[in-house]
């Protein structure tokens, strides 16, 4: 008879004994990991199942074995023999290493950065959903900001006549008719100055561009008068060419009027209400908040309106005080339409270092055309010699520390307020982020203090 059928059948009779013992092994293991109380009484169990254990009178006892038989016995307590060494190597089953959990197995720096990257996108999708919105009602957006703007300007001429015994609606009417009339008359004077003066600068415009031709012929850059000839020609050849572009942007043009005057309603209106009832709609406001954390936003509301009012009052002041001093400068170097200019230098102002660039850049340029590079040259030293007196005394002195905000996060915000809003997005780009600062500021603040006061 063959043997292979006896071989595979002993073999096929260890790997079932061989299962059932590691099936055992690990209920013991999750058993003992279980019940750590029971650690010692499973490990005494597999000692005495090896036949490595003492007997139940401790490990001290003495154990008596027989000469051939091979098996122990303990010393009468009824101790049974135990296998032999072969067959304990045999039964003895591997330890089967436990596998880790796999989120301990990712390195930490990685998890945080997967934590903080799904959380900064969560923040992208937001903003970016949020300027969406925002360019799609700009005009409403414009409007109503331009109208916390006036506010935070009228709403002391306000409270101050209430405390007078003035009845608020008389005292909003009032302080809202006054503001709207000084400021229509600003702009009609700009118009009126510029329309008064619009002959005359150009008649020097003309004589100062025969000047610097006379200059370019006579000058060391070899330039002949065909050239500059062909340049003149090509200008108007390109301005010819582009009449239609030209008159699409006249119509355009009336619309941009009508949008004008629709945002000026809504700001007018919006400013009123704001003046008349603020307080309310703030708690109104309050009321959209969740409860959890609406008294850190209610802290932060009046701090943030603080650092409003203190930045629009300080930078009229020191708009004001630049567009008098430039203005004085560029009249007595004789620097047609100076009044128009300091008025331009004023409204400029109120776009933070980028403003103050391009009003004087603008004196400047009038003055290099009209009235030589001499005139000029004097120009751009008043200009620079003002906007560094504003930049290092006026400004820290006025604005104070309130409102202080970094000349990068300003550069930064009033370009991305001019590419998203253009001119109005620019001014009111800074106000934003110092209200935004603040608003952080009180809110760390609050959640600091909350919780050092919790057990």
């Amino acid at each position: 008879m063959s043997r292979v059928p006896g071989w595979l059948g002993r073999l096929g009779a260890g790997l079932s004994g061989w299962s059932e013992r590691l099936e055992r092994r690990r209920a013991e293991i999750e058993s003992a990991a279980e019940r750590p109380d029971d650690g010692e009484d499973a490990a005494a169990g597999r000692r005495r199942d090896d036949g490595t254990g003492g007997s139940d009178n401790g490990p001290d006892t003495p154990k008596k074995t027989t000469g051939n038989g091979g098996g122990g016995v303990d010393d009468g307590t009824g101790g049974s023999p135990g296998p032999p060494a072969g067959a304990r190597d045999r039964t003895a089953a591997p330890v089967l290493p436990t596998r880790p959990d796999p989120a301990s197995a990712v390195p930490w720096g990685m998890r945080v950065a997967a934590e903080a990257g799904w959380r900064l996108l969560v923040l992208a999708g937001t903003v970016w959903v949020l300027m969406r919105v925002i360019s799609s009602v700009r005009l409403l957006v414009l409007s109503f900001t331009a109208a916390l703007l006036i506010t935070a300007v009228l709403q002391p001429t306000v409270a101050r006549l209430t405390r007078l015994g003035v009845p608020r609606g008389l005292a909003t009417a009032l302080t809202a008719a006054l503001g709207f009339v000084v400021m229509g008359l600003i702009g009609w004077f700009v118009t009126w100055q510029v329309m008064e003066n619009i002959d005359d600068l150009s008649d020097q415009i003309q004589d100062g561009i025969d000047e610097l031709q006379r200059w370019l012929l006579d000058s060391p850059f070899h330039v002949t008068e065909n050239q500059i000839n062909d340049i003149a020609k090509n200008l108007r050849e390109a301005i010819s060419d582009n009449t239609d572009t030209i008159t699409s942007a006249g119509l355009e043009g009336v619309t941009v009027v009508v949008e004008a005057l629709t945002g000026i309603l809504l700001t007018m209106f919006s400013t009123l209400f704001l003046l008349y009832d603020g307080k309310r709609i703030w708690q109104w406001t309050l009321k959209l908040v969740p409860s959890a954390a609406r008294p850190g936003v209610s802290a932060a509301g009046p701090r943030a309106w603080q650092t409003l009012t203190a930045y629009v009052r300080g930078t009229v002041v020191v708009a004001l005080i630049d567009a008098i001093f430039i203005g004085l400068g560029i009249y007595f170097l004789d620097v047609p339409m100076a009044v128009p200019l300091a008025v331009f230098i004023f409204l400029f102002s109120f776009i933070p270092l980028v403003g103050a660039v391009v009003s004087g850049a603008l004196a400047v340029v009038v003055a290099l055309v009209t009235q030589g590079v001499f005139t000029a040259v004097m120009t751009l030293a008043v200009v620079l010699a003002v906007q560094q007196i504003e930049g290092h005394i006026l400004q820290p002195f006025i604005l104070g520390r309130a409102v202080r905000v970094h000349p990068l996060a300003v550069v930064l915000a009033v370009a991305a307020g001019g590419m998203i809003a253009g001119i109005g997005g620019a001014v009111v780009a800074v106000p934003l982020v110092a209200v935004t600062n603040t608003v952080v500021g009180s809110l760390r603040a609050y959640a600091d203090e909350h919780g050092r006061a919790r057990p």
